[in-house]
């Protein structure tokens, strides 16, 4: 791994473990492992570093969902089976420092205009995601009803981070289902 994707991996993992305000160069060097020079060689400036490691996650993001995504197109299943594998990819998405980026990246992007490309891809990805999943379940307006399952899935993913259960996201999204499912 280069110098300059260890630098970015060091930041987005002290965005995570200690948010954006432990973001200095002496702490990003120090985690990665390499000399200031370095770092202020690959990035100039600290915005320059942020912005560039929020968007280096956003986009491995995006080729994680996407990759889900395309699994789930080729698979219908039942809303008991859907809300387990929400559950699932939300649990494999969100592991680690990176739950804490993430949500770190949209609080971001309401200070920073230069970062709210690389947050509405990030939501765009997770729309994309719900609305495959609406999908394969038969659900009518699929691509309408996404937003309100993405702004579920983020509530849930600050109450596990507040409260540390990462229990009862399949049991929200089942109980999101009954209401969205088209009726006989």
């Amino acid at each position: 791994m280069s110098a300059r994707d260890e630098i970015l991996k060091a930041t987005l993992r002290l965005i995570g473990e200690q948010g954006i305000g432990a973001v200095t160069n002496r702490a990003v060097a120090r985690s990665a492992g390499v000399s200031l020079g370095s770092l202020t060689y690959h990035f100039p400036s600290q915005s320059d570093l942020l912005r560039e490691a929020l968007n280096t996650f956003v986009d491995d993001e995006i080729a994680r969902i996407t990759t889900y995504v395309t699994a789930l197109a080729d698979s219908p299943m039942a809303p008991v089976q859907a809300a387990d594998q929400v559950e699932k990819a939300i649990v494999d998405f969100t592991d680690g420092p990176e739950q804490i980026a993430n949500l770190e990246l949209h609080l971001h992007a309401a200070r920073d205009p230069a970062i709210r490309d690389a947050s509405t891809r990030s939501v765009d990805a997770y729309d994309r995601l719900a609305t495959a999943v609406l999908t394969s379940l038969g659900i009518p307006d699929a691509e309408h009803h996404a937003p309100a399952v993405v702004a579920m899935l983020y509530g849930l993913a600050i109450r596990r981070l507040a409260t540390g259960d990462t229990t009862g996201t399949a049991d929200a999204f089942r109980l999101l289902l009954l209401g969205a499912l088209p009726r006989p």
